[in-house]
């Protein structure tokens, strides 16, 4: 009996051990949970994050980098990026200051994917618009050696398309260690250069926006020369071409071009004056770090990832 007892004893304590040990584990858990549920509520928004940020982690467009494409309904102010496609932006300014663009059209909007404009033209030569002091033939900058001084904030996740992503200057862009290469990644609103088979068809003539989803396998096949800044909504909104590939088939379905000019020679009472978020700042590390753990009280999962396209690039009138 007593050894009967004591296996009782020795038995019921063990159990209790146990029982005590899954009590105080589950305590534990719902104790993590708890400290993560608070702390998820408790992180800053963006939103927040971007009103207590100091002047200095702004910094204005470039006047010679910043261009104004006038359409009827309003203006698009797209930014060039000549540390990524310096050949590229030299010829577009000098396309810009001949009048190339001016009066040519929006010749295809292609759902979720790309808006484009060119001469209407192109494909007749007796009518195509000619080039008159920018280069007609251009070597291709997929990507560039890039520069060590060049402030690079890279993010923390993996992306199936470059060994590092991250943004400079504020520009998405990827990067590849081994090679020292960098190029511009095709995120919303990146302009690219249309060009045919050959890699050095695109001179510039014919420009496209991404209106849609992140064409991403674009990348390194397609010179990103810069992004819009402000008015996508006049280039995401046009009427969907009906034909392949988006493009329109009528002339009367075509968005005229008013004009494309340069920042820095229009009056500066007539500049569109924008800042743009640094992205070699701790703030906009804060943004990024918000957006990939959001918090508050409608987010129930934070994903703990984000992809580059998805980081926000935040855009103001200056102050």
């Amino acid at each position: 009996m007593s050894v009967q007892f004591a296996d009782a004893r020795f038995h019921f304590s063990t159990f209790s051990c146990v029982f005590s040990s899954l009590l105080l584990s589950g305590l534990l858990v719902s104790g993590v949970a708890v400290a993560k549920e608070v702390s998820r509520k408790n992180k800053p928004a963006m939103a927040d994050i971007i009103k207590a940020s100091a002047a200095a982690d702004w910094r204005a467009l470039i006047p010679e980098n910043t261009l104004y494409l006038e359409l009827e309904k309003g203006r698009v102010v797209m930014e060039l990026a000549p540390d990524f496609a310096p050949k590229h932006a030299i010829n577009i300014r000098a396309l810009v200051r001949e009048g190339y663009y001016d009066g040519l059209a929006i010749v295809r909007s292609q759902d979720n994917y790309v808006a484009q404009w060119a001469d209407p033209e192109d494909e007749n030569p007796a009518k195509k618009r000619e080039v008159k002091t920018a280069r007609k033939n251009l070597d291709a900058e997929f990507s560039i050696k890039y520069a060590k001084e060049l402030p690079f904030t890279r993010l923390p996740d993996i992306d199936g398309y470059a060994p590092q992503v991250g943004h400079a200057n504020g520009f998405a862009a990827g990067r590849d260690p081994k090679t020292g290469m960098a190029w511009l990644a095709h995120c919303y609103g990146a302009i690219g250069v249309a060009r045919g088979n050959e890699s050095n068809s695109g001179d510039g003539t014919s420009l496209y926006v991404v209106t849609g989803n992140a064409p991403r396998h674009l990348d390194r096949n397609i010179t990103v020369v810069g992004r819009v800044m402000q008015g996508m909504e006049l280039l995401s909104s046009l009427p969907r071409g009906t034909g392949a590939l988006g493009f329109y088939e009528k002339p009367e379905q075509m968005t005229a071009i008013k004009s494309i000019r340069i920042a820095a020679d229009v009056p500066e009472a007539e500049r569109s004056k924008l800042e743009v978020l640094r992205t070699d700042t701790a703030t906009f590390k804060a943004v990024v770090e918000a957006q990939r753990n959001r918090g508050g009280d409608w987010y129930k999962v934070a994903a703990g990832y984000i992809e580059l396209c998805n980081v926000p690039l935040p855009v103001r009138a200056q102050k």
